[in-house]
């Protein structure tokens, strides 16, 4: 078959569905063409990028008719930064969108059968009769899902292009608004990659953002433009700033900055700490990363406090929790509560039972389980998030929770040797999912139940299908939106043994 379009030629699109990444999916005489910013049911007019045998993308010129679903993004820079990719949808079409999402990986990954939503719950003892098929919930959503993010991690660079990053001006609302977001040529900037892409936008604000994050990156990049700090450039290796990363406490209010450098000595230091301290008393620990590595990672391995604390604190459904610099703790506390409670929930503890928490982190749903079970034990393999955990449990009281650093897929089928059989086992996998040892050594400890957390719904579905076909059966899945405006969703989802 002819492909029916060619490069630069302008067309009448059809969008039939969005990828998982939030782009529109259009037809023009069957052939697929890709199309950001584009949603499901519209018609569209647009430019041909590129083509491919089996498909290509085009850029969105004009709607001719378009979603009820649509709405006006009221970020400034929505439609060149990469952070959000879903502002353009109502809230509540992105809700129905995640939920049949998690749905279409489920059946086309899975080969998984999945029942109507009526967002009641299941019966765990229930039969494939009495169910006929997984019972997937609507959407968790948030009733005011702006300013959650409790976490920023923003890139820095310079403002020319010769330098490696570049400026982009924010579509601002007004004329002060423009003036303030653009920099000179050759200052610091700080802001979101534009979508696929290593090109910074430059940004004051950013809606998903607690604005107390917000006042902590402009003021770095304020003083890093006084002190002419240059930033790392990915190309020549050179620049001393590559990313700031800010934590702010819930519940506390307390606040982390971590100046994530491409060398141990940052000139003027006393200066940097002076003016954070004096422009927000919020901020309680001031720490310094060290990344000489040509990577994409943003931490590197050493890490020291310039000022205050070593951590800080926050609080999630009444358990405290210390935080330090590189800790896993999720960015959304409000969902994550509601996430974990659903853990707990599916988990159908009485009291007595000996829970496995695999990929336990700083030990946030070991804690939340050890208030209900008989024994939790944890594994990370990353030694300081145990030691946090270690911490935390201490920090709580909490002593029937035991924590071990190591792979999980070595440490768990050791402790199945050594005689531990739990009844419970949890995972909350990193988004490439459980490792199959891991998955083999459940089947073979055969707990009753198990809870699965994930963030990626088609690994999601992949390890359930193994899960199932050693025996187990998936009951209900939650989805939760942890990222409001962006395309990812998490899940809880409880399985057991048929």
């Amino acid at each position: 078959m002819s492909i029916p379009v060619i490069k630069n030629e302008i067309v009448t699109v059809e969008i039939v569905g969005l990828t998982h990444e939030g782009e529109g999916v259009g037809r023009v005489d069957g052939f697929t063409l890709f199309v950001r910013g584009a949603l499901s049911g519209e018609r569209v007019q647009a430019k041909v990028l590129k083509v491919k045998k089996q498909y290509g993308y085009a850029k969105l010129l004009e709607l001719l008719e378009a979603s009820p679903d649509r709405v006006s993004a009221p970020c400034d820079i929505y439609n060149q930064c990469g952070g959000c990719q879903l502002q353009h949808m109502s809230y509540e079409a992105q809700l129905r969108w995640k939920r049949q999402h998690v749905v279409d990986n489920l059946q086309r990954i899975g080969k998984l059968q999945v029942a109507g939503a009526d967002g009641q719950g299941v019966n765990a003892g229930a039969g494939r009769a009495e169910q006929s098929g997984i019972r997937v919930h609507d959407t968790l959503g948030m009733t005011d899902p702006w300013r959650y993010r409790n976490k920023a991690q923003v890139p820095v660079g310079m403002s020319d292009a010769g330098f490696g990053g570049s400026a982009v001006p924010s579509r601002a609302k007004g004329a002060r608004q423009a003036e303030r977001s653009a920099a000179a040529d050759g200052e610091l900037i700080a802001g979101f990659y534009a979508q696929g892409s290593h090109r910074i936008i430059d940004m004051d604000r950013c809606l998903i953002q607690d604005e107390r994050n917000d006042a902590v990156v402009r003021l770095v990049k304020q003083i890093g433009r006084r002190l002419g700090i240059t930033a790392y450039d990915e190309q020549s290796g050179r620049g001393l700033l590559r990313h700031v990363v800010v934590r702010t406490g819930y519940v506390s209010g307390e606040m982390m900055v971590v100046l994530v450098t491409n060398g141990s000595r940052i000139p003027q230091v006393e200066q940097w700490i002076e003016g954070i301290r004096a422009e927000l008393p919020a901020v309680t620990s001031i720490v310094q990363n060290v990344n000489k590595k040509n990577t994409n990672v943003i931490f590197g391995d050493e890490t020291r406090v310039l000022w205050g604390q070593e951590v800080i604190y926050d609080e999630l459904d009444g358990i405290r929790f210390a935080i330090s610099a590189r800790s896993f703790y999720q960015v959304n506390p409000q969902q994550t509560v509601a996430l974990y409670r659903k853990a707990v929930e599916y988990a159908g503890l009485t009291g007595t039972e000996n829970v496995i928490d695999a990929y336990c982190g700083i030990g946030t749903i070991s804690l939340f389980l050890a208030r209900q079970a008989g024994q939790v034990y944890g594994v990370e393999i990353v030694p300081e998030a145990i030691e946090d955990a270690k911490r935390n449990a201490a920090l709580n009281g909490i002593d029937n929770a035991t924590f071990e650093a190591g792979p999980a897929e070595v440490v768990i089928p050791r402790w199945r040797q050594e005689g531990n059989k739990p009844d419970v086992i949890v995972v909350d996998p990193p988004r490439k999912g459980c490792d199959n040892e891991l998955l083999e050594t459940i089947l073979a400890m055969q707990p009753e139940r198990v809870v699965y957390v994930s963030c990626n719904p088609s690994t999601l579905a992949r390890d359930l299908r193994v899960l199932e076909d050693g025996g187990y059966r998936t009951v209900e899945v939650q989805p939760v939106d942890m990222f409001p405006h962006t395309t990812h969703v998490e899940c809880c989802v409880l399985l057991v043994r048929d």
